[in-house]
């Protein structure tokens, strides 16, 4: 019974700690304000400007280390230029930490709470993240924050985000106008302001194409599949798991198993599950690498279902994917307010096939006709003009944005 009446759920800390900072946050900009104001007083009517010399001029925070790859391009482009740079991390194990530059600072600040709680009153004028939900949960807007700007970190949609994933940031850096469409459309039906919208690419695929390009011919290997699925009950594991496995060892192929890195947490037991029942082996392995492009450039052909990794793959090595069927739930999701079809679903057709459960027993005679196809590369060419803008430039324009939008908020200050 004690320590039943000592239980607090989730959602419960949750609302207790977001009062939690509220009063506190409320309680320092009090004091602070307070202390300007005497400080003005004592200095005989003079504008103080002190309290801006602590703060941050561009901050990235990334709220895990699967995020390096989306991040250290633009990183290395701040590098290049001498601008100051401060990059803070929710993963102590973040590759960031150990890159040894000299213009941009790597700080670990905690994981959960602890790194929002630093968020939640850091003094910035610009911060850049790829994480949903700022001023929605836990995150929220700190007042000595000039501007907001999120970055997405796959080319394809920008409303899978749970719902008001992105309705407070200021403004958005994209890959292609479909995106623009998406935002404009839920601002109007929300009522929201419109947010800054910049076309910028996507910088971790800028560098995989980079790498494809410099690492020549791969080396002769058995054909390789790759099963690299979304996480949750509508993703393949969630949905078919050691029936599609099976189906997949049938082929007589290697098979590279690549989950979600979320699975490893909002579905640990069904992994264990699937993990012991098919144990690693020479036709077999488990695939758990922060960087996923040595698993994607082995692999002949791809199966996923909705996840973004899908037009990774297809883009980077102009190879098919396979992607199965699903039923893709959208109700918890921005794209429910939305009557089209997510783009995802209408552009898989192009660069692939639909895998139904009853097409399992002939998943080899499948993979055969698919790999080698020259239909599906036309498409695929077809595809990256709809949603990778500015190929090859996304880290600089990204840094541009940045370094630009600082400047106009400088401006406005001096000018109020």
């Amino acid at each position: 019974m004690r320590n039943l009446l000592l239980y607090i759920d989730p959602g419960t800390g949750s609302m207790l700690f977001t009062i939690l900072i509220g009063v506190l946050g409320t309680l320092l900009y009090f004091f602070r304000d307070g202390l300007m104001k005497l400080r003005f007083l004592f200095s005989g009517g003079t504008r103080e400007r002190s309290a801006d010399n602590d703060r941050l001029p561009y901050v990235i925070f990334a709220d895990s280390r699967r995020y390096w790859n989306l991040f250290e391009p633009i990183c290395d482009e701040f590098e290049r230029r001498g601008e100051a740079l401060t990059y803070l991390t929710a993963s102590p194990d973040d590759p960031a930490l150990g890159k040894g530059y000299q213009h941009v600072a790597c700080r670990f600040i905690g994981e959960g709470n602890h790194a929002f709680a630093e968020l939640n009153f850091l003094k910035a004028d610009i911060v850049l993240s790829t994480t949903p939900g700022l001023d929605v949960y836990q995150w929220k807007r700190s007042r000595d924050v000039r501007w907001y700007v999120h970055i997405l970190h796959a080319p394809s949609e920008i409303t899978v985000y749970r719902m008001f994933g992105v309705d407070y940031y200021d403004a958005l850096l994209l890959s292609g106008d479909y995106q623009i469409r998406q935002i404009r459309e839920l601002e109007e039906l929300r009522s929201l302001p419109a947010k800054e919208c910049r076309l910028v690419g996507v910088p971790y695929l800028d560098a995989m194409k980079q790498r494809t390009e410099k690492g020549g011919a791969r080396a002769p290997q058995p054909t390789t599949v790759l099963l690299a699925p979304s996480w949750g009950p509508s993703g393949i594991l969630g949905r078919y798991g050691e029936t599609i496995l099976r189906a997949l060892l049938d082929t007589g192929y290697h098979l590279i198993i690549r989950p979600h890195p979320q699975s490893f947490t909002a579905e640990k037991e069904m992994l264990e599950r699937l993990m012991t029942a098919f144990p690693e082996s020479p036709s077999l392995e488990w695939n758990r690498d922060n960087d996923n492009y040595t698993a994607l450039r082995r692999a002949d052909i791809m199966i996923s279902d909705f996840s973004g990794v899908v037009f990774d793959y297809a883009l980077i090595f102009d190879k098919p994917v396979i992607y199965a069927d699903t039923s893709f739930d959208k109700s918890p999701y921005d794209a429910a307010w939305l009557d089209e079809e997510l783009w995802t679903f209408t552009t898989l057709p192009k660069i692939g096939r639909q895998l139904k459960e009853e097409d399992f027993g002939q998943l080899k005679e499948i993979i055969d006709s698919m790999i080698g196809d020259p239909a599906y590369k036309q498409a695929i060419e077809a595809v990256k003009s709809e949603c990778w803008a500015h190929i090859g430039q996304s880290a600089e324009l990204t840094a541009d944005y940045m370094i630009r939008k600082r400047g106009e908020l400088l401006k406005e200050a001096d000018e109020s």
